[in-house]
Protein backbone atom coordinates (compact mmCIF):
# COMPACT_ATOMS: atom_id res chain seq x y z
CA UNK A 1 0.00 0.00 0.00
CA UNK A 2 0.93 3.84 -0.96
CA UNK A 3 2.10 5.93 1.96
CA UNK A 4 -0.71 7.89 3.13
CA UNK A 5 0.12 11.89 3.22
CA UNK A 6 1.32 13.50 5.99
CA UNK A 7 -1.27 15.50 7.73
CA UNK A 8 -1.28 19.38 9.28
CA UNK A 9 -1.84 19.38 12.87
CA UNK A 10 -4.88 21.09 13.90
CA UNK A 11 -4.49 23.86 15.80
CA UNK A 12 -6.41 22.90 18.60
CA UNK A 13 -4.34 19.99 19.24
CA UNK A 14 -0.78 21.78 18.56
CA UNK A 15 -3.07 24.55 21.62
CA UNK A 16 -3.38 21.43 24.12
CA UNK A 17 0.20 20.54 23.62
CA UNK A 18 1.31 23.31 24.05
CA UNK A 19 -0.60 24.12 27.23
CA UNK A 20 -0.05 20.81 28.58
CA UNK A 21 -3.27 19.35 28.00
CA UNK A 22 -2.12 16.79 26.06
CA UNK A 23 0.47 14.26 27.11
CA UNK A 24 3.85 13.90 25.45
CA UNK A 25 4.79 10.41 25.62
CA UNK A 26 8.13 10.68 24.71
CA UNK A 27 11.23 13.21 24.11
CA UNK A 28 14.31 12.32 22.00
CA UNK A 29 16.85 14.73 21.95
CA UNK A 30 19.05 14.78 19.11
CA UNK A 31 21.86 17.95 19.92
CA UNK A 32 25.10 16.63 18.93
CA UNK A 33 24.77 13.59 16.82
CA UNK A 34 25.97 12.94 13.50
CA UNK A 35 23.18 12.81 10.70
CA UNK A 36 23.30 8.66 10.61
CA UNK A 37 23.39 8.28 14.36
CA UNK A 38 19.90 10.95 14.51
CA UNK A 39 18.61 9.10 11.69
CA UNK A 40 18.59 5.87 13.42
CA UNK A 41 18.01 6.85 16.80
CA UNK A 42 15.06 8.92 15.56
CA UNK A 43 13.92 5.89 13.16
CA UNK A 44 14.08 3.45 16.35
CA UNK A 45 12.44 6.04 18.47
CA UNK A 46 9.55 6.47 16.13
CA UNK A 47 8.71 2.74 16.07
CA UNK A 48 9.32 2.17 19.75
CA UNK A 49 6.90 5.12 20.17
CA UNK A 50 4.40 3.85 18.33
CA UNK A 51 4.88 0.00 19.37
CA UNK A 52 3.60 1.58 22.95
CA UNK A 53 0.84 3.37 22.04
CA UNK A 54 2.03 6.83 22.06
CA UNK A 55 -0.01 9.60 19.85
CA UNK A 56 2.33 12.27 20.43
CA UNK A 57 6.25 12.44 20.91
CA UNK A 58 8.57 15.64 21.13
CA UNK A 59 11.70 15.81 19.08
CA UNK A 60 14.71 18.02 19.60
CA UNK A 61 16.77 19.07 17.06
CA UNK A 62 18.62 22.18 18.54
CA UNK A 63 18.35 25.51 16.74
CA UNK A 64 21.47 24.78 14.95
CA UNK A 65 23.51 28.16 16.70
CA UNK A 66 27.27 26.27 17.21
CA UNK A 67 29.55 29.50 17.32
CA UNK A 68 32.25 27.20 15.96
CA UNK A 69 30.37 26.13 12.66
CA UNK A 70 30.47 27.74 9.68
CA UNK A 71 27.25 28.97 8.90
CA UNK A 72 26.30 26.70 6.25
CA UNK A 73 27.07 23.57 8.34
CA UNK A 74 24.32 25.06 11.04
CA UNK A 75 21.48 23.45 12.22
CA UNK A 76 21.89 20.54 9.70
CA UNK A 77 19.37 18.00 11.93
CA UNK A 78 16.71 21.27 12.06
CA UNK A 79 16.83 21.28 8.20
CA UNK A 80 17.07 16.82 7.74
CA UNK A 81 14.67 16.03 10.57
CA UNK A 82 11.64 17.11 8.65
CA UNK A 83 12.79 15.82 5.45
CA UNK A 84 13.57 12.22 7.40
CA UNK A 85 9.78 12.43 8.25
CA UNK A 86 8.18 12.44 5.02
CA UNK A 87 10.42 9.53 3.46
CA UNK A 88 8.49 6.53 3.25
CA UNK A 89 10.41 4.46 5.54
CA UNK A 90 9.38 7.06 8.45
CA UNK A 91 5.63 6.83 6.72
CA UNK A 92 4.59 3.64 8.87
CA UNK A 93 5.25 5.95 12.04
CA UNK A 94 4.06 9.50 11.11
CA UNK A 95 0.71 10.71 10.56
CA UNK A 96 1.88 14.67 10.70
CA UNK A 97 4.50 16.82 12.65
CA UNK A 98 4.65 20.49 13.14
CA UNK A 99 7.07 22.99 14.91
CA UNK A 100 6.80 22.77 19.01
CA UNK A 101 5.79 25.53 21.14
CA UNK A 102 7.97 28.00 22.60
CA UNK A 103 7.86 26.18 25.99
CA UNK A 104 8.82 23.12 24.38
CA UNK A 105 12.11 24.08 22.13
CA UNK A 106 9.83 26.46 19.38
CA UNK A 107 11.89 26.25 16.47
CA UNK A 108 14.14 23.75 17.95
CA UNK A 109 11.95 21.00 18.31
CA UNK A 110 8.96 19.46 16.48
CA UNK A 111 5.80 17.75 17.76
CA UNK A 112 5.19 14.69 16.06
CA UNK A 113 1.99 12.74 16.02
CA UNK A 114 2.29 9.11 15.29
CA UNK A 115 -0.24 6.58 13.25
CA UNK A 116 -1.83 4.41 15.28
CA UNK A 117 -0.22 0.59 14.06
CA UNK A 118 -2.21 -1.21 12.23
CA UNK A 119 -3.13 -4.66 13.53
CA UNK A 120 -1.80 -7.43 12.25
CA UNK A 121 -2.79 -8.76 9.27
CA UNK A 122 -4.10 -12.50 9.27
CA UNK A 123 -2.41 -15.37 7.27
Amino acid sequence: AAPQPLEMMQRRQKQRLARGLEPIHGRLDLHGKTQAQAHTELLRFLRRGQTRGARFVLVITGKGAGAEQDCSERGVLKRQVPLWLGQPEFSTYVAGFEEAHARHGGAGALYVRLRRPRPAERI
